[in-house]
């Protein structure tokens, strides 16, 4: 018997075949598709102009005949594009889905609902969990609404300081709101399963009292408009399984925090509204800041166990680690609908704060999509289902291929691949027609880039049809300067993260796990030694690219990225650094969370600020 916990209400959580497809007969159906027409629009053109493009690469190398060398090149090339060509056409279908449509009303009120808030937590800062739990409280308080909300802290806590803190934050929690505010904790004995484990034994043990549950992580914050307004929807749409909300970053202080934040606010706005548009009801979930039925959830996504990436190892089987994917998509499979709802603002989340904190991150995420590759056969998954799991896997593919297609295209600028693959002919077009090959490769070079640029130049011309005002950027030339700078350090760090994501990818074939250990929110502080010996390969392929050009056999169009992975270590030291330490920079790449923070979010900063003074400092193990 837990004793923070109120009397429980058992429901039963199945265990998926993937195997054999699932229908949930409760499930009202979802007729006929309705985004057909938007797909085509989003897909066609990314594959027109991916085959534009190989057909001129064909063209360009096929003067002295195609080798095998240049088939592998021009195929690395349609694998890299086509994802590029797809974000700008994604990007330009949420622009033109945003001006055709007029602001969503807000949804009609559907049964009133008891809504769960879940917080799972696992050896993090307590003042930081309680302190956004203690704001969304009051704001769900203070909201009029006809939903019943509680919020479950549900910890796997293995520190016992921490944990002893934790009941202290509760306690205090407890203490200071008032009684018809509903607020439990729970600590696991074991943290089985991590985090899938945490969610299926609260849905198992309570799950039952609640009609809906709004999954969170430990560093969410949402505002009360936008928890009733999750609420709502999924009320009002009885097809839904589950609606997902589109997370800003607010939080950011240091370097490559803000060009995070920045970008998501400028950026990821038009992106999400062009994935909601073409992904419809066959939406993705993000494992956080989503709302869903609890009985649905229940019924149709109890994760299996698969075997270890590429059959590695023996015994009852691995978990699936980035289970987010997949559970949206065992919801879509029994027939339950799952949205994307970007257009709901308030939901937020908070952003690593240092180049190395990111990679260590993305490591673990790595390791959990490329599992995806594994589920693509699985029985019953809805096409674009399957979709969402292999571009979760491609994101970190990519980073292998573009290493490969750049160090290619080293060799072929100067020539040198007569000496790496057989090229005795001299019909190397880049050697043989060397004004042909200026032409060609000027222009190729500038429409590449131009791909790669355009989604950032879409959203920043979008702004205003995505709800934001110049002003809320600092003003025009505050908000250039922000474009500006946010894009060249997007183009310092990309071939780092290009190098780390490929070791990334190298060390889960490989079968190498990495542990799940709790993000340093904060940031961690890594002494000159610490930033050499985790950048070291950036740094000698950097040295060796530039030795390369001074030798003559790597081009010189590489220098950008030579010389950025050269300097991975200050870079990765720049990331780090603290703007808010200095009142120059304390708004430098600033967004609305930035210059007028809402008040969830300051709400959320000084009860953490308060709780902080009543706790203490955090125990020495957990710092």
């Amino acid at each position: 018997m837990e004793p923070y916990m109120p009397p429980e209400a058992p429901m039963p959580r199945p265990i998926q075949d993937l195997r054999a497809p699932y229908l949930d007969r409760t499930a009202p159906g979802l007729g006929k598709p309705r985004a057909l027409l938007w797909r085509l629009a989003t897909f066609l053109p990314a594959f027109a102009t991916t085959l534009a493009l190989v057909a001129a690469f064909t063209d360009w190398f096929a003067m002295g005949g195609l080798t095998g060398f240049e088939i592998a090149l021009i195929t690395l090339i349609a694998l890299t594009f086509f994802w590029i060509s797809l974000s700008v056409s994604t990007v330009t279908v949420g622009l033109i889905r945003r001006l055709l449509t007029a602001p969503p009303r807000d949804a009609a009120p559907g049964p009133a609902m008891d809504v769960a808030l879940l917080v799972p937590c696992y050896n993090e800062v307590p003042w930081d969990v309680f302190g956004n739990a203690c704001a969304m409280l009051e704001a769900l308080d203070a909201h009029p609404t006809h939903h019943r909300y509680t919020l479950f802290i549900l910890s796997d806590t293995r520190d016992p300081a921490l944990a002893e803190q934790e009941m202290r934050a509760f306690a205090t929690l407890r203490a200071r709101l008032p009684d018809t505010i509903r607020i439990h904790y729970r600590r696991r004995d074991m943290n089985t399963d991590r985090k899938v484990g945490n969610l299926a034994q609260w849905v198992e043990h309570w799950g039952g009292a609640y009609d809906a549950m709004l999954v969170l992580d430990a560093d969410s914050l949402m505002s009360g408009d936008a928890i009733v307004a999750l609420s709502d929807e999924l009320s009002a749409d009885p097809s839904a399984g589950l609606i997902q909300s589109f997370p800003q970053l607010f939080g950011a202080e240091t370097v490559f925090a803000r060009v995070q934040q920045f970008a998501s606010a400028i950026y990821g706005a038009v992106l999400a509204e062009g994935l909601a548009t073409w992904s419809d009801r066959e939406g993705n979930y993000w494992g956080h800041n989503a709302i869903m039925r609890t009985a649905a959830f229940a019924s149709c996504a109890g994760l299996p166990k698969i075997r270890p990436f590429l059959g590695r190892g023996t015994g009852p089987g691995a978990l699936i680690l980035s289970h987010d994917f997949v559970e949206a998509g065992l919801l879509r499979r029994a027939g339950w609908g799952v949205r994307f709802s970007p257009r709901i603002k308030g939901s937020y989340e908070e952003v690593p704060a240092t180049l190395i904190d990111y990679v260590v991150r993305d490591q673990r995420w790595c390791q959990g999509n490329l599992q995806h590759l594994k589920l693509l056969a699985a029985k019953g998954f809805h096409g674009v289902s399957r979709f969402h799991m292999f571009h979760g896997a491609m994101s970190y593919l990519l980073s292998p291929a573009w290493f490969a297609l750049l160090t290619a295209w080293a060799l072929i600028g100067t020539g040198a691949e007569q000496n790496v693959i057989r090229y005795f002919s001299g019909l190397n077009p880049q050697v043989q027609w060397p004004e042909m090959n200026a032409v060609h490769s000027t222009a190729l070079l500038v429409f590449m880039y131009g791909m790669l640029l355009a989604p950032k130049a879409l959203g920043a011309a979008a702004i205003g049809s995505m709800g934001l005002r110049v002003a809320d950027l600092g003003g025009p030339v505050r908000f250039i300067a922000s474009f500006v700078t946010e894009m060249f350090l997007s183009i310092l760090y990309a071939p780092i993260l290009m190098v780390q994501q490929t070791k990334a990818v190298a060390r889960t074939v490989l079968g190498w796990t990495v542990d799940w250990k709790p993000q340093a929110r904060a940031g961690g502080s890594y002494s000159l030694w610490a930033l050499v010996k985790f950048h070291w390969l950036e740094s000698l392929a950097g040295i060796g690219l530039i030795a390369g050009m001074a030798g003559g056999i790597v081009s010189l169009w590489l220098l950008p990225i030579a010389a950025s992975l050269a300097l991975a270590v200050p870079l990765s030291a720049l990331s780090g650094l603290r703007l808010t330490r200095f009142a120059a920079t304390a708004r430098a790449l600033g967004t609305p969370e930035v210059y007028a923070a809402p008040a969830i979010i300051r709400a959320a900063k000084a009860h953490r600020a308060e709780l902080r003074e009543t706790l203490g400092n955090l125990p020495e193990a957990a710092e």
